[in-house]
């Protein structure tokens, strides 16, 4: 198809859409002489009228209604194939932005977001973490990072693979002069840091272990919100805490903090990105699902 034949054919479409000349002109970053040539030279070609026009109004006649209903699939589909090479083309550029819990950011951070950012210098990250689930269309995310079990059913999702556990610990001092609780109901005589979620409740320990579930309102001398202020009491034998794996995992290999109840503390839920069906997604936004794919897959490493 000739060039000037599609401008001509996109011209016909911006009126119907528009509703004036005038409007489409705008619409289309031309002139309204330049439009109207365009439609006028339609008309010639096809040798029928498409539009009825008077200095009020401007509607479509009976074969121009014929005629915008059978081309608007195919330049539909033109459109949607130039906007999908567009972008596969485009070196990535611009801003993501992502929603997470902030554990889930901090799993994903040095395997995944550092890795895309050393790939892409030119893609900004912008992550907001925050405990309350959200609309990430709403909220205006291009992709979130939940649980397998907090995603909306609707929502493409790319499971990461990863397992995930929590992890019961203290510092070796705190034990000193105690006893190690061996069953969930043992923590209750210990002093514990206390967890309070995002809605403002405190949050009750849970724990599984040969298909029985517990939840324990643990008591202590501290309630805190963020996991990593709960690392500092813990590691200062302030009591005992309840974490993300992920999150002390050095600590108890360094032998900063003693792992306890492992065997009460089974895999969760996979962590997922996910993101809503959209349609000629930007090159940034390719770049990175492809390359949470190779971190599900196991093909990547922290940078």
């Amino acid at each position: 198809m000739a060039r000037h034949s599609l401008i001509e054919l996109e011209a016909v479409l911006a009126i119907v859409r528009c509703g004036s000349f005038r409007a489409a002109a705008l619409d289309l970053g031309m002139s309204t002489t330049a439009i109207s040539n365009a439609v006028a030279k339609l008309e010639r070609e096809l040798a029928v009228r498409l539009f009825n026009r008077t200095t009020r109004s401007v509607s479509l006649t009976h074969a121009g209604r014929i005629f915008v209903a059978q081309i608007t699939p195919s330049l539909e589909g033109i459109q949607k194939a130039m906007n999908t090479a567009r972008a596969q083309q485009e070196t990535p550029s611009g801003t993501l932005r992502i929603n997470a819990f902030a554990t889930a950011a901090r799993e994903i951070m040095a395997p995944l977001v550092l890795t895309y950012m050393q790939r892409y210098p030119q893609v900004h990250i912008d992550i907001v973490t925050e405990g309350r689930l959200v609309d990430v269309v709403a909220a205006g995310f291009d992709l979130g990072v939940r649980s397998a079990d907090l995603v909306p059913s609707d929502a493409i999702a790319i499971p990461l693979g990863q397992m995930r556990r929590m992890a019961v610990a203290a510092s070796p001092a705190f034990f000193q002069g105690r006893t190690i609780p061996h069953v969930p109901q043992e923590l209750l005589s210990h002093p514990c840091i206390r967890v309070r979620l995002p809605n403002g409740a405190l949050f009750r320990w849970r724990f599984e272990k040969g298909g029985e579930a517990l939840q324990i309102d643990v008591e202590g001398p501290v309630t805190l919100d963020e996991a990593s202020l709960a690392r500092i009491a813990v590691i200062n034998s302030v009591g005992i805490g309840y974490f993300m794996e992920t999150d002390i995992r050095d600590d108890i290999a360094a032998g900063r903090l003693i792992r306890i109840l492992e065997d009460w503390t089974p895999p969760l839920a996979p962590l997922c990105l996910y993101y809503p069906s959209r349609r000629n997604a930007s090159a940034a936004f390719q770049a990175f699902i492809a390359l949470a794919r190779d971190f599900a897959a196991g093909r990547l490493t922290a940078p």
